[in-house]
């Protein structure tokens, strides 16, 4: 037997339960990993409030990403063995002490990775250089305006833009938070929450705007980032972190000839596999070289969960918050 933490009713974060279930067995094809940390991604919120666009059958696990040791593999499997250290995604199910996934749904953790840091290593990097190199196509000496910079996506947009020979403006909400998306990468920082970031952009760029722009929260900060953008600039729609999901006047973007560009890394991995393991590949050789180590600002144990998802609520961490299983 082994414990998950379940969702039976969409009431929201409060309603879930640490139960204990039936320690899955692997199918062919799959590996059985004891997971050590599991990482809290925004999804799992709107999940178990049936909120996010992914609407799994009641019961289930929520989370997306964990790191562990797989301890059984199924028949066929080939790429991994008893006694590897992994990090697996799912769409569901990782906030668990035992998931099991198939093959591709793992990548051996890089040395010198804790748990902790490859349960919020996936995702959150997956995302960010699907947006940047390949869906906003970043270009070196191109200024790229990250949104939501001290959030796990946000740093990773931050670094991943630097690395691709980027000016990179981060927006924030604190100077603590500004000072670790510098020590990212990011050339220029802007507390939104005591300046006009629009203006602060124009200016930083001598009012040519940015060429692209990282954006997890939606609302108003689209609608804003519509307005301080270059020509020829490319808006990356990632999530909408603010509630509310904006509209745009399509002159806005024929004026400017703005692309507006979805972003949605796990799908892109699904439909076009050879693009996705590419960039996969890409992020895993930034990460063996010291790149793209996520920045984990809180760790729970398991049973703390509710803290752990109302820390990340009220966007207390800094990077990522992650539970700790053993």
């Amino acid at each position: 037997m082994t414990r998950a933490l379940i969702c039976d009713t969409l009431n929201g974060p409060d309603a879930l339960r640490l139960e204990t279930v039936t320690t899955p067995d692997p199918r062919p094809g799959e590996i059985r990993v004891a997971i050590h940390a599991s990482g809290l991604n925004f999804p799992d919120l709107l999940m178990s409030r049936g909120q996010y666009q992914l609407k799994p059958d009641l019961p289930f696990a929520p989370g997306f990403e964990a790191a562990g040791v797989v301890d059984a593999v199924g028949v066929g499997v080939t790429r991994f063995r008893e006694g590897d250290r992994v990090m697996v995604r799912r769409w569901w199910g990782c906030h668990a002490e035992a998931i099991t996934v198939p093959e591709e749904a793992g990548l051996l953790l890089p040395a010198g990775f804790s748990f902790a840091e490859g349960a919020t290593f996936m995702v959150a990097t997956s995302t960010a250089i699907n947006a940047v190199m390949q869906r906003g196509q970043l270009l070196a000496g191109e200024t790229l305006l990250v949104h939501g910079a001290a959030g796990g996506v946000g740093l990773a947009a931050v670094e991943i833009g630097k690395l691709l020979g980027g000016r990179v403006i981060a927006t924030a909400s604190s100077e603590e938070k500004l000072a670790v998306a510098r020590s990212r990468g990011a050339e220029i920082g802007i507390n939104y929450a005591r300046e006009d970031f629009r203006q602060a952009v124009l200016d930083a760029t001598g009012g040519q705007g940015a060429d692209v722009v990282f954006d997890p929260v939606g609302g108003d900060v689209f609608e804003k980032s519509l307005r301080c953008m270059a020509w020829g600039g490319r808006i990356l729609v990632i999530g909408f972190t603010s509630g509310r999901i904006p509209e745009i006047r399509v002159n806005q973007a024929l004026l400017k000839c703005i692309s507006v560009v979805g972003v949605r890394a796990i799908e892109h991995l699904v439909r076009k596999p050879a693009e996705g393991v590419a960039y996969q590949k890409q992020m895993l050789e930034w990460a063996g070289q010291g790149h793209l180590r996520p920045n984990v600002s809180h760790i729970y144990p398991f049973e703390q969960w509710r803290d752990a998802l109302a820390a990340m609520e009220s966007r207390a961490g800094i990077g990522r918050i992650a539970l700790a299983m053993r």
